[in-house]
């Protein structure tokens, strides 16, 4: 009876612990042999123990070797008892007998306890690593399961994840008991325990999203080749379709929006720029930098930089509230940018000429109207959708006096200026409350040790 209630725990292990029984099994031969070796044999003995995986019977074994002149009887056995056993034993054989598992004691019981315990221990912190390594750089459901004021704790399923403070989208509130979607940013191995690393802010997040509500993201259709973002304030994502028929940006969006509007309201209403990408490095740092209107791009191939001239009426709508169309377009292209008015550089001597022939065709490949999809409706639909996202979010900043307002800010805007991510440091417009140092892990681990 007792056997067949051991085998049944070990059952119920795997299914909470996701240990398997055969494992289990494993560590307490060990440990019972370990145990055995310290207190009735030599460290050097050689001890066997055998558990039936279906009755759960335990059977011990002890072989020593038959000698003339007995020096340690942990190990050896002399001839005259060997042959009392069984009299076909002669010198340098070796005597397996079976020992009752009674004869384990309080203490040795105890020691087996605990180095089983010690064992599945071990073997639980590495089932969490290999389930959940798999899911690094993924995105998981989860649980809120407590909120403190420097980090979150997050109900993954078997375990807690801890979302810190710095890690969590600036002005959200999460309360307990609210089902929300984490990023698995990492997975480590430590001494202790297996730590598994969660975000709300990172760009992986936002590309994850789309996947799940995007099929054609999903199929690989269309493309997500890059992501720039400002957690909580806005995110641009730069599309390409390897279908000619599909439009990516019409896809991500969906039908009324319903598809972009999910990832929305998943990341708290944070703002989404959809653009699509191009091979030419030119027409991509124009995409990028919409919804302003790009007159010129001139590229420094060696450097990685470019120069863009913009209509005056368009500056601060191309740069952004401090910098944020700008930081994010240099993010997503990988392109250092200078962003100057048509004025400013007619006034700084730069070569423009609105006739010149390059401007007539850059503005053809900005301007022409592609040939329509296979379901018209579709893009009806999508078309007044897309220009809502992206122009919507700013207009109450492009009315005549905030454009004349942010033109004159001379701290604001530099003639000089060039919008690369080096100087356009994150840390300039994060929230004073997110940049304080804090190691949650203390609070977490008296939370969450057990």
């Amino acid at each position: 009876m007792a056997s067949k209630k051991f085998i049944q725990a070990l059952e119920l292990l795997e299914e909470e612990k996701g240990i398997e029984k055969e494992v289990v099994l494993d560590a307490l031969k060990e440990a019972m042999e370990k145990s055995y070796k310290r207190n009735y044999a030599g460290t050097e003995s050689k001890v066997e123990i055998d558990i039936n995986p279906n009755t759960g019977k335990i059977r011990i074994f002890e072989t020593k070797d038959v000698v003339d002149d007995v020096m340690d009887e942990d190990y050896q056995l002399s001839l005259e008892e060997a042959q009392a056993i069984n009299p076909k034993y002669k010198l340098g054989d070796q005597v397996v007998s079976e020992v009752d598992p009674k004869v384990f004691g309080r203490l040795a019981a105890i020691q087996t306890k605990q180095l089983l315990r010690q064992k599945i221990r071990e073997s639980e912190k590495d089932a969490l690593f290999n389930e959940y390594i798999d899911k690094k750089d993924d995105i998981i459901n989860g649980i809120v399961d407590r909120v403190e004021p420097n980090f979150v704790i997050v109900n993954i399923g078997r375990t807690g994840a801890l979302l810190p403070k710095n890690q969590q989208i600036p002005g959200e509130k999460l309360v307990d008991g609210q089902h929300i979607k984490v990023y698995v940013s990492d997975v480590v191995r430590e001494t202790k325990d297996t730590r598994i690393k969660v975000s709300r802010t990172e760009a992986g997040l936002v590309r994850r999203l789309f996947e799940q509500e995007v099929p054609e993201v999903y199929d690989g259709i269309v493309e997500i080749v890059s992501v720039s973002r400002e957690a909580g304030e806005r995110s641009k994502i730069a599309v390409t379709s390897r279908n000619d028929d599909i439009d990516p940006i019409g896809a991500c969006v969906g039908k009324s929006g319903t598809r972009v509007n999910n990832v929305v309201k998943e990341l708290n209403g944070e703002k989404i720029d959809i653009v699509e990408w191009n091979e030419d490095p030119v027409v991509y740092i124009s995409h990028a930098l919409s919804p302003s209107e790009v007159k010129h791009v001139t590229i420094n191939e060696e450097e990685k930089s470019a120069l863009v001239i913009v209509p005056d009426n368009q500056l601060s709508l191309a740069i952004g509230k401090r910098g944020q169309n700008a930081r994010l377009a240099v993010r997503l292209t990988g392109w250092k940018i200078d962003i100057k008015s048509v004025s400013e550089a007619m006034a700084e001597g730069l070569a423009y000429d609105d006739d010149s022939e390059f401007n007539k065709s850059f503005e053809e490949e900005m301007t022409k109207i592609e040939e329509p999809i296979a379901e018209p409706i579709i893009q009806k639909v999508v078309e007044p959708v897309k220009e809502r996202i992206v122009i919507e979010d700013i207009e109450e900043d492009t009315n005549d006096e905030n454009i004349e307002e942010i033109v004159d800010d001379e701290e604001t805007f530099d003639d000089e200026e060039t919008f690369d991510d080096e100087e356009y440091d994150d840390d300039d417009y994060e929230y004073d409350d997110y940049e304080e140092e804090y190691d949650p892990y203390e609070e977490y681990d008296s939370y969450y040790d057990d």
